[in-house]
Order: C-alpha cells, then structure tokens, then sequence
C-alpha cells in the first residue's frame, strides 16, 4: 500500500514506460457539457476514447472562434457529447411547448466547432445530442419532439448500460463494418431526434418505428452520429476505435500536407473577382479563398485569365486586368500570400509559411494573334498558356472546335516556338487530337495539360487517350486529373473516387513520374468529396489509403509539374 503513495518513483516508472508510445497517441477532444456553473462530462466518454487508443480533452462551451480555431489545431478528432435539447430558434423555429430543457450555454458554441471542424476535415462523431448538433450545424432537421410519431419507448428509465430497443443498420456503413450483425442493441435516451439528414449525411441506422438513430457522411467524410451511447454499452468500443483509427489519418494526413509544397495547376477564381468576391474570408461564391487554402493545406493555386471564346476582342485588356486584380489581392493580403513566377519563388513562400499564386492564361486568344502581346505577358510572369480553349483560334483547333487548321497552325508553329524562347508551359488541355500531337513534335520543351483526365474511364473528346497519355510522358510532359465532372463519368454523380481512378489509371499508363491535380475549381470543377479547396485534405487521405509513399504523394501534389516547369524555364533562350 505504501507503494501507492510513493507517487514520484510511480510517475517516474510510468514515464519511462509509456511516454515513447503516449506521445503519437491521437489527441481527440470531446465538448463538455454544462450545469450548475461546471463543465462537466459523463466518465464514459473519456475512458472510452482511453480504452480505444487516444487521449481525451475536454473542450469547455465557449462561443469565441479564436479559441475554438486554436483548439482545433490542436485535437485530431472531435467528440460531439450528449446534454440538453437544442434550442430550435437556432434552426428558425419557433419553440414547440412539448421542448424539453434547453441548454443555451452550450447551443452556440457547438455549432461553430462542428462547422470549423467540418471544414477542416477533422473526423467527427456525434452521440445522442451529438448527432442532433450535426444535424444542426450542417444542414439537417432535428425533430422538436418525436413522441407523435414515436411507437416504442425512446426515453428509458433504465440505467444506461442497459440497452432497451434494437436499431437496424444500413449494409455498406461504416456501422455495419463495425457490427457483425444487422440489427444490434442500444440504449438511446431523448424525444428530439435528426428528421432530415440533409444533403451532406444519409441514414444508417433506424429504430422500428422509423426514427433515425444514425448517420453517416455522404461526401467521404469521417463524420459518424449515433443517437445512443456507445460509451456505456459493452459493445460500443468499436465506435471510439473508429474515431481513433480516423484520427491518426488525419493526423498522418495533415503532417505530410504541413511539410510538403501542394500545387493545383488550374484554378479559374479569377473569374468571379468582378463579383467584389473578399479572397481574405471563407467566402462561400468561390471554392478557392484563403481560408479553404490554409483548411486544405493548400500551399499555391495557379489562377488563370479565362479568355471566353465568344470574344471579338479586348482579349490581351481582359487579362491585364484580371492579373492587376490578382496583384491586388496580394498586396491587401501580402501577409499571408505572394506572387511566384518559379519553383525558387515557390520555395521561398512556403518557408516563409506564405501561400503562392501563380498566374496563366486559359486560351491563347489573349495574345491576339500578335507574339508581341505573348512577351508582354511573359515579363507578367505567366507561368503557361492554354493554347485554345472550346473552339478554334488563330493557334489551333480545339477538341470541341470544326478543325480550321488540321492542328496547329503557320502562327500557332511561332507561338510554340516563342513560348520555348521565353520559358512558358505549353498548355494542351483543350485542344484537339492532331493540335495535341502537333504541338508535342514541335515543342522543344516538355508540354503540360493542366487540368485533363482519361478518355479510357470517361469518353470525352477534352480527356486524353491512353496513346496521347504515353506520348506525353515520353516527352517528358505530365497530365493533371481534372476534377470537372463530365470529364470523369459520362452518367451518374461524379465524386472523389472517380478521380482517383483516373488518377490510378494515369499512373498505370504514364508513371508516377508524370501526373498531378488540376481541379478547375470555380471553373465547373468540384465533385463530392472534392468540393472545394478545403476538402483536398481528402486527396492526400485517399492517396495513403491507396498506399502511396510520402515521396510518391509530394510528387502527385505538384512535384512533377514543378520539375516541368523549372525545365521549361531553365532552357528559354
């Protein structure tokens, strides 16, 4: 007994033991609840995330973003705990008289840490109000008082380690991979429930009389609601091994995105400048701002000035002045962004943690068929030039254009040969077949197709052909996988595993030497999954997943096209 109270020798042996394995344990913080001026939490909650591996905090009830910003980047998973009723004012609804207690300490705060994790991509799971808070917070319907449609008892008197009514589980759900069994037990306590997932969940799970006791993300998330408590039943530990198992991934995940320079070719935010769009907030008209930048680990964007080709002309005035708009946005934000023109540029930014942007041109029309206007935009530090966009020009014919050239054009041939001198990618996304081929035997320089995908997967004209995807590669050239849906499925909802088969199949036929990400974010681009710039932690999720090494993933994520571009650049006369 002595032994016991001989607390430093204690502390001491269990340092030595434990502190190697402690310190990679994944940190996961659970909302405490409130009551009687406390911070309180249930017991269940915290040994059971000890018992499945992690290392519980809990995060008291306050509504100050700068505080629960500073927490999140502190937890790799997050537990929404169970508590009082929500106040339905915040859904704008008026107070049903059958509401049971309230607990407005704690309703504010909660929504914004479930929307700031969720943006951030931090593995969730909701328990009993948990999964009414993600309701809440993300565009769901919770249910004020579900005793009208409710058949069986929801509100037990029993202790909650006994379980009282069954659920039935949804085959394919992460539930259903934790359970051996279609239907198990549990002991949900509560008369508001989720009534409407909303577009970003779908129902796992249902007791017999149809209320909906799970859900799970739709957009490839790891975000879980239960309206039970796992934490008091026997067989609900493989709930907190789930979240565990998700955290560490997403701490792998955001390491590796933390310490590597991430490069999306092709991004067309520029596009929506003119609507007075604030790049400094998360600003919910563009997929591309700081904010989703810094949640997506996103550390350049190559922003291009479109070139619509319905334009007669004032094409070459258009890019200037979407480039001096670029140029603003830096300078209002030069603490937290800058201008590259090179890899160099690349490097320096990121040491000095700042994000990059790059420009290029989409649709050589902006030169206006004058090589003169191609040096002007040189010495503004494109970094490439689309050769054409949807029709032909003066360049070359397009894949969706009438083949006016056969290829590349007499003026198009100096064009190339003028990028070459002055050290710009040449861009053959959207050109045709022959203009392709053209180009890649006229190039002196490796060629890029900013923002493509494979016609094997998906039969359109703009995706490459598995004979084009190897010309390329043996030139020395890379394909970045779009993520505009039309060019990843013909029919059906394209979404993130989609583009990582075209991905998958580029490497297969190309090498992982010559491939790489070009979202054509606020171009059309966005699937599920990728929706956004926030999301692309996502991308680097399923890459591990798919069991790619750190020196594979830093290559996809702009490696390639970084050795491209400094090859390009390096050999202008």
């Amino acid at each position: 007994m002595k032994e016991r109270y001989d607390w430093k020798s204690l502390l001491a042996k269990k340092t030595y033991t434990h502190f190697p394995e402690a310190k990679n344990k994944p940190i996961i913080g659970i909302t405490g609840n409130y009551a009687d001026l406390s911070c309180k939490l249930a017991e269940g909650y915290y040994k059971s995330v000890c018992k499945a591996g992690g290392v519980p905090v809990i995060i008291p009830p306050l509504d100050d973003t700068d505080i629960i910003i500073n927490t999140l980047n502190s937890i790799d998973g997050l537990i929404l705990s169970g508590g009082a009723d929500y106040d339905p004012r915040y859904a704008g609804e008026e107070p049903d008289p059958k509401l049971g207690e309230i607990n407005a300490e704690r309703d504010l705060p909660e929504l914004f840490i479930t929307q700031l994790a969720y943006n951030r991509q931090l593995p969730i799971l909701g328990i009993c109000r948990g999964i009414q808070t993600l309701a809440m917070a993300l565009g769901g319907r919770v249910k004020q008082d579900i005793t009208d449609i409710a058949t069986i008892h929801h509100s037990q008197e029993e202790d909650r380690h006994q379980a009282t009514h069954q659920v039935t589980i949804e085959s394919g759900s992460i539930l259903s991979k934790l359970y051996s069994s279609r239907t198990i037990c549990v002991n949900s306590l509560h008369h508001q429930a989720v009534c409407d997932p909303g577009e970003r969940f779908h129902v796992t799970a249902q007791s017999e009389d149809g209320i909906i006791e799970a859900m799970e993300s739709c957009e490839f998330k790891s975000i879980l609601g239960v309206q039970w408590h796992p934490e008091c039943l026997e067989d609900g530990l493989p709930i907190f091994e789930w979240l565990i198992k998700e955290a560490e991934t997403f701490r792998k995940v955001d390491t590796i995105q933390r310490s590597i320079m991430t490069l999306d070719s092709h991004c067309d935010t520029p596009m929506f400048f003119p609507q007075h769009v604030d790049f400094g907030q998360r600003d919910e008209r563009i997929l591309v701002d700081l904010h989703k930048m810094d949640e997506g680990r996103l550390s350049t964007s190559i922003m291009v000035a479109y070139i619509p080709q319905t334009m007669n002309s004032g094409q070459k005035e258009m890019a200037d002045r979407i480039f001096d708009k670029i140029g603003e946005i830096v300078q209002e934000h030069e603490n937290d962004i800058a201008l590259a023109r090179t890899p160099v540029d690349l490097k320096a930014n990121f040491g000095a943690g700042k994000k990059s942007i790059m420009i290029g041109i989409e649709n050589g029309a902006a030169i206006e068929g004058d090589i003169e206007n191609l040096r002007h935009f040189a010495e503004r530090g494109i970094v490439y030039m689309t050769l054409c966009h949807n029709g032909d020009n003066d360049i070359c014919d397009s894949a969706k254009g009438n083949q006016t050239h056969n290829g590349v054009s007499e003026f198009g041939k100096q064009v190339i040969r003028e990028m070459n001198r002055l050290g710009i990618m040449v861009d053959l996304s959207h050109a045709s077949e022959k203009s392709f081929y053209d180009a890649l035997e006229l190039s002196k320089t490796p060629i890029i197709c900013s923002h493509s995908s494979c016609r094997a997967l998906c039969d359109h004209p703009r995706n490459l052909t598995d004979d084009q995807m190897r010309a390329l590669a043996a030139k020395g050239g890379v394909m970045q996988v779009t993520l505009y849906p039309g060019f990843l499925r013909a029919d059906g909802e394209a979404t993130i595993e989609d583009a990582m088969a075209h991905l998958d199949h580029a490497i297969e036929v190309m090498g992982i030497d010559h491939v790489g990400l070009g979202t054509d974010f606020d171009g059309d681009g966005g699937i599920r999954g990728l929706a956004n710039a926030s999301e692309l932690l996502q991308f680097t999720r399923q890459l591990i997943n798919r069991g790619y090494s750190i020196e594979e993933i830093q290559q996809i994520w702009g490696g390639n096209f970084l050795r491209v571009m400094n090859q390009v650049q390096n050999s202008k006369l």
